[in-house]
């Protein structure tokens, strides 16, 4: 499952990030997401949601969010 059909307020740990650019995965890197690291949706928005990693809150496209796998 990916974070677009995660639930609002309950928390995942990330399985893995499914993308090929390896600018955006030192980006999300860079925010502390990566395998094994909990996340937690805040809310979905209509272009993203917004994502709550270690003591920092993010907004993200829904391009980005769909690239997250979480179990």
């Amino acid at each position: 499952m990916n974070l677009t059909c995660a639930a609002e307020g309950q928390e995942y740990i990330v399985r893995q990030i499914a993308t090929d650019d390896p600018e955006l995965d030192a980006f999300l890197f860079s925010l502390g997401c990566y395998s094994g690291e909990p996340i937690t949706v805040i809310s979905h928005r209509k272009g993203g949601c917004v994502i709550s990693i270690k003591d920092g809150r993010y907004t993200i496209d829904r391009e980005l969010a769909s690239a997250i796998e979480v179990q």
